[in-house]
């Protein structure tokens, strides 16, 4: 195929993206506005973090002047003065404790540190255990070019998609490879479920106990806006140990998901030589480091901000679960991130993957609105959808959502 490798000619042939995404980047053109295109595009299904753009936006433009150095070659896993500041940054909200600046690396994005990090721990074949339901994009991440192989841990709707450590030994059991390592989303995504310490502490000393790496990929840390508090594995352990790992970005709690700049935090000092080996490929810029550096550092707009975060989540979450309810829609209630979880199930014509799909594609074709289909987060029950609400506008979430609902009426009618 037009002179291409055999892995070449497969990524042309086929992208790994999800349809969802596909079709989102085909239709942003046709995008929605209040005033010009109130008929346009809608699209709830990316997490981005919109609501704090009048607060992110004026620090960005702060009449500031970057160092020379920006300019130069630097550590690959990131400059040692950013490094440092994250540390302290980690220390003082979420992880609660510091981490030595040798222990943290830098990368474009959480996707890119995922890689990097699964290919320093697994090698092409072995199993890595996801639970389920799942953000879509880890079988993206790792199975594309380090040719892992995911495992989903499916949870059930029945008892609010519980992971349970049967489940765990279940699909351990099952694997049909070698098990490398579970990774496990806290705030979840698609769920927006809060993980209790308890649970934290459990679900490390299951993957310990076996000797098995385990990765909390805690990107929402910040997001929380229920009545759980987030508690990063790092609060319930004296040492991560050399199978811990903490992975978090920018993307989602300051909403910069085009800046680019993710964060893997171990104690495995063989894990961060070998992340470092790789990290030319996926560095993050100069000028980046700097800027955001620069914003952590400020204690005071971070304590504005993330105080701001919280109360916008939660009150953007209440009025859309509010407008859900308005048009018959059930949610599996949520205390975190920036999405929620929809239960379409009894709108679908047959309970099936192929009646999800037909769903999806008519309020696409129909409604114009994009919500992620629960087959992308691999829920093992066809009929539910994440809606994404933090990314638009409410006025356009609520559109939207009303839009919708006109077209589950009619297929309840049908």
């Amino acid at each position: 195929m037009q002179r291409l490798s055999a892995r070449g000619a497969k990524l042309a042939g086929a992208s790994p993206m999800a349809p969802y995404i596909l079709e989102h980047f085909a239709r942003k053109v046709d995008a929605w506005d209040a005033s010009d295109n109130a008929a346009g595009y809608i699209a709830l299904c990316i997490a981005e973090n919109h609501l704090m753009d009048d607060l992110l936006v004026p620090w960005l433009h702060r009449d500031a002047q970057p160092p020379a150095r920006v300019l130069a070659y630097d550590a690959m896993v990131g400059a040692q003065p950013f490094r440092e500041q994250l540390a302290r940054f980690f220390e003082r909200t979420f992880l609660g404790r510091r981490f030595g600046p040798e222990q943290i690396a830098t990368l474009a994005g959480a996707g890119t540190v995922l890689e990097a990090l699964f290919y320093a721990i697994g090698d092409p074949g072995d199993v890595v255990l996801v639970p389920t339901p799942s953000y879509a994009g880890f079988w993206t991440d790792l199975e594309t070019r380090n040719a892992l192989r995911i495992e989903p841990v499916p949870c059930s709707s029945e008892d609010g998609f519980a992971l349970t450590i049967e489940r765990l030994d279940r699909a351990h059991a099952h694997a049909g490879g070698r098990v490398r390592a579970l990774l496990f989303t806290n705030p979840d995504n698609p769920l927006g479920r809060v993980a209790s310490a308890d649970d934290v502490r459990a679900i490390a000393h299951w993957a310990e106990s076996r000797r098995i790496h385990v990765v909390f990929d805690e990107i929402y840390a910040l997001s929380v806006f229920g009545e759980c508090a987030f508690t990063s594995v790092a609060r319930v352990r004296e040492e991560l140990g050399p199978y811990v790992h903490i992975v978090w970005a920018f993307s989602k709690d300051f909403g910069a998901s085009g800046l680019r700049c993710g964060v893997l935090v171990s104690e495995n000092e063989a894990v961060i030589r070998a992340v470092d080996s790789v990290a030319y490929w996926g560095a993050v810029s100069g000028h980046t480091q700097w800027m955001l550096g620069q914003m952590i550092s400020d204690d005071d707009f971070v304590a504005r901000y993330t105080h701001a975060l919280h109360e916008r989540l939660g009150e953007t979450y209440r009025s859309v679960a509010e407008a859900l309810d308005t048009v018959g829609i059930p949610v599996v209630p949520a205390g975190g991130g920036i999405f929620v979880l929809c239960d379409l199930r009894r709108f679908l014509e047959t309970p099936s993957k192929e009646a999800e799909h037909a769903l999806w594609r008519r309020l696409v074709d129909e409604a114009g609105v994009n919500l992620t289909p629960g087959g992308a987060c691999r829920i093992s029950e066809p009929g539910f959808f994440r809606l994404c609400y933090a990314g638009l506008p409410r006025p356009a979430v609520l559109a939207g959502i009303e839009r919708v609902g006109r077209i589950l009426r009619g297929a309840e009618t049908r």
